[in-house]
């Protein structure tokens, strides 16, 4: 099989006709869970269960296994075998990618540099840390079954000569105005994808540049939308409307699909932040009825942004006395708002996890 030869961007075969339904489903959707967004006063701490989420289901599509509560745990003190660590590590590292890129666009865009440093990141002490971590590939890559052959495989990217001027090409694009923005983040992930510009980690830093370019394209007001979870429900529809560019040069299918996501998971977005924020008035009402504490707020603010900690958290986070932090956690465990999933013992110390927040950042809710 040979090297794909990209497609120059914009592309020119895109038949609105046929997807101006989705266009304006997905635009209204959107535009509902922003409008939802900018109410939340800190959505930073309020929506980090979504962060996380899109953490795991990002990495999970690549093969990972750990759970959003494993990373929290382990996060707490707890320990588990060499393969879960690294599981766990490779998604503290897009969740620490997604934090820095959404910070560093607030003052300026996305650029070919911006994408080696989120790569490097994304690379740090995890498997493929050996493959050049925020430099771009000299030798030729291909996917399809692990193992396998060039000769084998599904789709093999541009070559490396080739890579350098289509990747200054996407570039370019990004400032690009196409007809519709939601359009412009379907065609600016789907090009990163085919480029398949690095040896390792293209899926999580192409499907982190969606919620970053709607963010950059102002069709959000917060960089905090995140695709991953109906991707990886949708994986085999979600690769192979993909490889409907590569194979036909039809991007219609693909663009329609992308269209369809954004539809379902702002909907789902946004009954998961209406579920997030009203249980987050509901437990802070409680905390300061049956902590009398001046620190309420933030104690609340706390467990939403860790819901799974050792009480030495709470002293580092609110600044208390540790008989303080520890009568705090028994009185909130008393009243149900956390529970003990770990007892001290030695110089182990307890871990406490506030069960309904999880709930809701599992999608337990939603059962």
């Amino acid at each position: 099989m040979t090297p794909y030869t990209p497609e120059h961007l914009p592309p020119q075969n895109i038949k609105y006709e046929d997807i101006i339904s989705d266009v304006g489903q997905a635009n209204a959707a959107l535009a509902r869970y922003d409008g939802l967004l900018q109410g939340v006063i800190n959505p930073g701490i309020l929506l980090s269960p979504m962060t996380n989420e899109e953490a795991v289901l990002s990495s999970r599509i690549e093969g990972t296994q750990a759970t959003i509560e494993e990373v929290w745990e382990h996060e707490a003190g707890q320990t588990y075998d060499l393969g879960k660590e690294t599981d766990i590590q490779e998604i503290k590292n897009y969740r620490k990618a997604l934090t820095l890129a959404s910070e560093h666009l607030s003052s300026t865009s996305i650029r070919l540099g911006f994408i080696r440093q989120l790569h490097e990141i994304l690379m740090d002490s995890v498997r493929g840390q050996d493959k050049h971590p925020g430099h771009f590939r000299t030798t030729q890559n291909w996917i399809g079954p692990k193992g396998c052959q060039m000769e084998e495989a599904s789709f093999v990217p541009p070559a490396p000569h080739a890579l350098e001027n289509a990747l200054i090409e996407w570039e370019n694009y990004l400032s690009f105005n196409e007809k519709d923005p939601l359009v412009q983040t379907a065609i600016v992930h789907a090009q990163f994808e085919i480029l398949h510009p690095f040896h390792d980690g293209n899926g999580r830093i192409g499907r982190l540049l969606i919620p970053l370019y709607l963010y950059q394209k102002k069709a959000l007001s917060t960089p905090m939308f995140y695709l991953s979870a109906y991707l990886e429900k949708n994986r085999e529809s979600y690769y192979a409307s993909l490889k409907s560019i590569s194979s036909s040069g039809n991007w219609t299918p693909w663009i329609s699909f992308f269209l369809k996501a954004i539809t379902f998971q702002a909907k789902s977005n946004i009954d998961k932040t209406k579920l997030i924020m009203s249980l987050y008035e509901e437990t802070k009402k409680t905390i300061v009825e049956i902590t009398k504490s001046p620190n309420s707020t933030l104690l609340t603010d706390a467990i939403f942004n860790r819901p799974i900690f050792q009480v030495n958290y709470l002293i580092q986070k609110l600044g208390i006395a540790v008989p303080t932090a520890h009568q705090l956690c028994r009185k909130l465990k008393e009243n149900n708002i956390l529970k003990t999933i770990r007892e001290g013992a030695g110089r182990k110390a307890s871990i406490y996890c506030f069960s309904d927040l999880l709930n809701i950042a599992e999608g337990k809710e939603f059962m």
